[in-house]
């Protein structure tokens, strides 16, 4: 029986393309850490935010232990801080790390500092850091400050222009994250827009995410727009359990769940916007599981429920009734509660972990120390993963190789 590498045709006429592109493979195999050529920022549908307002949570070293240990391998936090971006070295954890609001003024306003943020920051990480994205600010249009709104895409500019300078710009992605306050009305959601007084203001971020392909990210909590009209909320529509839903008559779409519909209504702005090809990516979502006495959604079983429903809703992959092959990816808001946080009481207990490193509630996870395996445990079978993917790559090229020459 022929192989399917054998031809009719005498050897020495055969043509030579095939044995220098498995040489070409076979270097690039040798050479590359892990044999993967494309980037991907964001592995499967769930992420996390890694918050540190807190001086009781686990150290950085024990936080890759519990993500690994919970196999949720995508993160944002909200700095640059060097512990941590060392913590995360040679784990193969995608990290998306934060230009806080107080730098955006210094880097919008000169195009050195935003070069040598980025080498301090990122350059020096990589590649055994995997840093896939860097958030420019947090909910700064809508935000309190207005002074920032006109800074914040210079900034981005200049921070994606260092990264191009330095041939990082195809691996690394800008993004910035909205609150819901950019929005003038959201219910129905195909009739949300941008708010009059935002959309000065948006339409430049919106023009350069287009332009450099970057996703529009939205902070969405149906906890806080409940929180707000109780009376005219069903609150199994917010926690994604059995209710009768909304209708929406303009599109003919029903939604059995809150955060579908805010998504969907981000993807109206977008399009009446203009930019109608634009991806959603929900960067925070969660439930407070303690509030003051005025929060009285805010409860263990609610936030629970919340959070076990949706890690179902991730895990089926699916996009929302107006974008339904859109694969929906969100990062829940919080891993630990934050002491440290101001505001009521329901800012500082959104973690599904409790300080200790114990799980807040159980949604199928489990905290710290429930696992035999060490952060130096997981880091030798890394390395070893690593090594074992060049050799097997390098064995099937050189078998190839032997079957042509």
């Amino acid at each position: 029986m022929s192989r399917g590498w054998e031809v009719s045709k005498p050897m020495e006429k055969r043509s030579e393309f095939p044995v220098q592109f498995l040489l070409l493979l076979l270097l690039l195999c040798s050479s590359h850490p892990t044999g993967v050529f494309s980037i991907q920022g964001f592995a499967g549908a769930y992420g996390i935010n890694y918050g540190r307002l807190a001086d009781n949570i686990p150290s950085p070293d024990e936080v890759v232990r519990l993500l690994r240990q919970l196999k949720i391998r995508n993160i944002r936090i909200f700095d640059s801080d060097h512990t941590v971006l060392q913590a995360f070295s040679r784990t193969g954890l995608n990290l998306v790390i934060g230009l806080n609001n107080g730098l955006v003024k210094d880097i919008n306003s000169s195009a050195d500092h935003a070069m040598n943020w980025v080498k301090d920051n990122v350059q020096s990480f990589l590649p055994n850091t995997r840093i896939r994205g860097i958030a420019i600010g947090n909910e700064i249009l809508g935000g309190s400050d207005s002074d920032l709104y006109g800074a914040l895409v210079g900034a981005m500019k200049n921070v994606h222009d260092a990264l191009r300078k330095l041939k990082l710009h195809e691996q690394i992605q800008i993004t910035t994250a909205h609150s819901q306050a950019v929005f003038s009305n959201s219910y129905p959601p195909s009739s949300c827009r941008f708010r009059d007084d935002i959309i000065h203001y948006m339409k430049p971020v919106l023009e350069f995410f287009q332009k450099i392909g970057s996703p529009f990210c939205l902070n969405a909590y149906p906890f806080l727009s409940y929180m707000g009209d109780p009376e005219n909320i069903d609150i199994n529509y917010a926690l994604f359990e059995p209710n009768n839903g909304t209708y929406d008559p303009i599109t003919d779409l029903h939604y059995d769940n809150m955060l579908d519909a805010q998504i969907d209504a981000a993807y109206a702005a977008l399009e009446s916007a203009g930019y109608n090809k634009m991806e959603v990516i929900v960067t925070e979502t969660g439930w407070a599981s303690k509030g003051d006495s005025n929060e009285v959604a805010a409860t263990v079983r609610n936030a629970r429920t919340y959070n076990y429903n949706l890690r179902k809703r991730l895990a089926k992959r699916k996009g929302t009734p107006m974008r339904p092959k859109s694969v929906l990816k969100a990062y829940i808001f919080a891993l630990f509660n934050e002491y440290q946080k101001p505001g009521p009481t329901s800012e500082r207990n959104f973690g599904l972990f409790q300080a200790d490193g114990t799980i807040a509630y159980n949604i199928g996870f489990q905290g710290i120390g429930s696992s035999a395996y060490s952060l130096k445990d997981f880091q030798v079978c890394y390395h070893l993963s690593l090594y074992a993917i060049t050799l097997a790559s390098s064995a099937a090229v050189l078998l190839l190789l032997t079957r042509l020459l």
